[in-house]
């Protein structure tokens, strides 16, 4: 069982950047993979970024590749997903993930055990 929170979210302008974290609790955060998605109003959730339990392996969304990327650091116990060029379409509740099992970077929502409350991104044009 693993609790996780993020922070890192609010306001910003078109091209401006933002780092999301996402504190874990727990005593086997390095063998979970972690991953970041999003939901926009009236949009289902989407897969943003994935890194592995190592952070060996990583996965990015074609919307964001280029752009976001994502890290961790286990001696933490946090993930992190460093956000640059923010569009509007990037606005979204973002949501921190974990998949158990030690496991690669994983792209997809059913192969992720545990999920945080979410944090707001709001972008501006």
């Amino acid at each position: 069982q693993v609790q996780l929170v993020e922070s890192g979210g609010g306001l910003v302008q078109a091209g401006g950047s933002l780092r999301l974290s996402c504190a874990a609790s727990g005593r086997t955060f390095s063998s979970y993979a972690m991953g970041w998605f999003r939901q926009a109003p009236g949009k289902e959730r989407e897969f943003v970024a994935g890194i592995g339990w190592r952070g060996r392996s990583t996965l990015g969304a074609d919307s964001v590749k280029g752009r976001f990327t994502i890290s961790r650091d286990n001696a933490k116990n946090t993930a992190y997903l460093q956000m640059n060029s923010l569009k509007p379409e990037d606005t979204a509740v973002y949501y921190c993930a974990a998949a158990s099992g030690y496991k690669s970077a994983r792209g997809v929502q059913s192969e992720y055990d545990y999920w945080g409350q979410g944090t707001q991104v709001t972008v501006s044009s």
